[in-house]
């Protein structure tokens, strides 16, 4: 099984922490779709002998599209791929999007699953984020997507500068509230040319406090998983059949491609991403001509990616098939790093297979870079 991720390159307005490629400006939309449904069958071969079992609209905001372009994307793919009977089929949105008739248009639509941005249900974080809608329109649209749709997810983000402990707590139990199948939560992070980074710099806004972060993931997990929920990757929640086949399917290693600008794809043995620029993006498409980048990736490689990706899930690193995939040598470094983690009961073995702790979980990304590989390859 494989998957499908496209970019949907727009947004009404820059949140201030974000670094991902967007426009703020729609005026290439229409030779943007038309190039999306281009790549889509530039790179139908890649997986023609797969089957497509989750497509996902990533972006960006891809919410801003309408109903009928959404739809004439998801006809793209099932032109061009052999697609299962019921893929799972995502639209991240954000809640000004998400009116009324919105909602009901997309639940008449192919689209399954909603992942609502809502980041907070407090106005002065949505403030400090730059994010376009308030803290009514992130309840109201909650309220009417639960009339239409079974398979919702939200984003909260915690360590925000000036959030408290217990306004955070506020947050979950509002989230909690309305009982949704999937919550996905990340701490903030300052990432290199993003407004928030010249704000922290400048003194406008406090800098992010690592301690009150990890005090709120702590908080986000013992309250999460009291309330029924699997943490089943570090930052994603679920209610039982709920977890993200698309996001599972990247922690799993499995093959997707990614459509548009900067889109990212895997195939097991090379990892490829797409120009981020928009318009040297359309005209290369418009040429038949990929803008791709690949790199073959290494044994090392390879190992570093399946250490990350299995730490952060419930399904850990499975000692076997380190031994049987890239033999002794990484077996036996893998043992001898983790040995002061288990230690200091940050990681457990059980059986075959290596666990974060709860102890463990919040440097969970720094327990496995100290595991990594570096020398072989």
């Amino acid at each position: 099984m494989s998957g499908i991720y496209i970019h949907i390159p727009f947004c009404k307005q820059a949140c201030h922490y974000c670094d991902f490629h967007f426009s703020t400006s729609l005026s290439k939309k229409r030779p943007m779709l038309l190039a999306l449904e281009q790549e889509l069958l530039l790179r139908k071969e890649e997986l023609k002998n797969e089957k497509i079992e989750t497509i996902y609209f990533g972006g960006g905001t891809p919410s801003v599209l309408q109903t009928a372009e959404i739809e004439h994307l998801v006809e793209a793919v099932y032109r061009n791929y052999k697609v299962i009977e019921t893929p799972e089929i995502t639209l991240e949105a954000n809640p000004d999007d998400l009116s009324v008739t919105k909602i009901k248009e997309l639940s008449d639509s192919s689209i399954n699953r909603l992942s609502i941005g809502i980041q907070s249900f407090f106005d002065q974080d949505l403030k400090l984020m730059n994010r376009a809608h308030n803290a009514n329109e992130a309840h109201t649209c909650i309220a009417e997507a639960k009339k239409y749709f079974n398979n919702i997810s939200i984003d909260l983000i915690y360590g925000i500068p000036g959030m408290t402990n217990a306004r955070w707590e506020e947050n979950i139990a509002q989230a909690l509230s309305y009982s949704l199948p999937h919550i996905s939560s990340y701490a903030l992070t300052v990432e290199p040319k993003t407004a928030l980074k010249a704000f922290i710099e400048k003194g406008v806004i406090p800098d992010v406090d690592d301690e009150i972060a990890q005090q709120q993931f702590y908080l986000l997990l013992d309250l999460l998983e009291g309330e029924g929920y699997q943490n089943y990757e570090i930052s994603n929640f679920e209610k039982e059949g709920y977890f993200s086949k698309n996001n599972t399917a990247y922690w799993q290693g499995k093959k997707y491609i990614g459509i548009g600008p900067s889109a990212h794809s895997y195939n097991g043995i090379r990892r490829g991403w797409n120009i981020s620029n928009n318009s040297k993006y359309i005209k290369s498409i418009n040429q038949n001509l990929l803008p791709l980048e690949e790199e073959t990736l290494t044994k090392t490689d390879r190992y570093n990616e399946y250490v990350m990706t299995g730490l952060r899930t419930i399904w850990g690193i499975s000692l076997y098939k380190i031994q049987t995939e890239f033999g002794n040598s990484y077996y036996e470094y893998l043992l001898q790093q983790s040995d002061k983690y288990i230690k200091e009961e940050m990681l457990s073995v059980d059986g075959d297979k290596i666990y974060v702790t709860k102890k463990g979980k919040f440097l969970c990304d720094g327990i496995a870079s100290d595991l990594f590989m570096i020398k072989l390859s």
